[in-house]
């Protein structure tokens, strides 16, 4: 596949639409420190419109609340960067779309913005599906990358968001 991204993203993005086309379900991302670099992943791959429902790029917290309805007392008691933010983004992707299986990211890519307790590195991904049997858990996890900067913690988190959507 010829490409300006990274051949490990684009291979695993390739990866995440063939087991979509195969299983027949489409996804949606909405994405915050990752600036949209998961769906420029996505539709490197020919035939991708049939799998990619839409992606979100929610940057700011006004983004968040206005394009995904996370309220806004999630963000100011937990932070934009908080499993609670990242699920409501995961949930709104899915509302706003026809996608049947969302993912989330939203981080601190750095270099400035951490804190002790979320330091530079620290991105939060959540994955939620349409048909959510009641007695499956919600899926939200916090990771810390200690990377080589801005751009290595925005590839380090994209490829955790594509192994989320795999089925």
């Amino acid at each position: 596949m010829d490409s300006n991204l990274p051949k490990e993203l684009t291979d695993l993005a390739d990866k995440v639409i063939a087991a979509h086309k195969e299983a027949g379900t489409t996804i949606a991302v909405a994405e915050s420190c990752t600036g949209g670099l998961v769906c420029s992943a996505l539709t490197e791959v020919p035939g991708s419109s049939k799998v990619l429902d839409r992606g979100f790029v929610t940057y700011s917290n006004a983004a968040k609340m206005e394009e995904l309805a996370v309220p806004s007392d999630l963000i100011e008691t937990f932070g934009a960067v908080s499993v609670a933010v990242a699920w409501s983004m995961a949930t709104g992707a899915l509302k706003n779309s026809g996608a049947d299986v969302a993912v989330a990211i939203t981080g601190i890519a750095g270099p400035d913005g951490g804190t002790d307790l979320k330091p530079v590195g620290t991105v939060v991904f959540a994955r939620a599906k349409r048909d959510r049997q009641d007695s499956e858990e919600p899926s939200a996890e916090l990771k810390h990358f200690d990377c080589k900067g801005r751009a290595d913690v925005r590839l380090q988190a994209a490829l955790c968001a594509l192994e989320l959507l795999l089925p």
